[in-house]
């Protein structure tokens, strides 16, 4: 790590579609090697799906299903005289994001169904209804902080 100053954020171009912020950095960690269309037809094409299934806007849902699979709260391994603590902290918002759209995605790839198309779509969909992995990796999160409550006062 750098000891000058904190790397500056990259400004990131919303996708051409809905011109959502949101839905390009989605797309950008969603993209394999650089092919960054094949990504866009990806989240495009499950867009289409969630659109025909729950009749709802997919930018909404995605919003939604976003917004359902934050964590608030992490655990951060802290080392105090020899012995290594679990200590719960706040999360900051950029970082619920990054986490909650790398939650989706790992979650989206593990699922059953045939293309990735209609397991991202699942997944959200599942996501906005409270269930699925995303969903259930926030909440074991939340679980493990709220059982190392004990030791808040090792925070920094």
């Amino acid at each position: 790590m750098s000891r000058r100053h904190r790397a500056e954020k990259r400004h990131v171009n919303p996708d051409p579609k809905f011109g959502d912020v949101v839905v390009s950095k989605f797309m950008n960690s969603l993209m394999l090697d650089g092919k960054k269309s094949v990504a866009e037809r990806i989240v495009y094409g499950a867009f289409e799906l969630i659109e025909k299934k729950s009749k709802q806007d997919p930018v909404n849902v995605f919003h939604q299903a976003i917004e359902n699979v934050r964590p608030s709260v992490e655990v951060r391994s802290r080392r105090v005289g020899g012995a290594t603590y679990q200590v719960p902290v706040e999360v900051r918002a950029d970082r619920q994001q990054a986490l909650a759209i790398r939650w989706l995605i790992e979650s989206a790839r593990k699922r059953g169904e045939n293309t990735m198309i209609d397991r991202l779509c699942g997944e959200l969909l599942d996501a906005v209804n409270g269930r699925g992995q995303a969903v259930k990796k926030r909440e074991d999160t939340h679980k493990m902080a709220d059982a190392n409550r004990a030791f808040s006062h090792y925070r920094w």
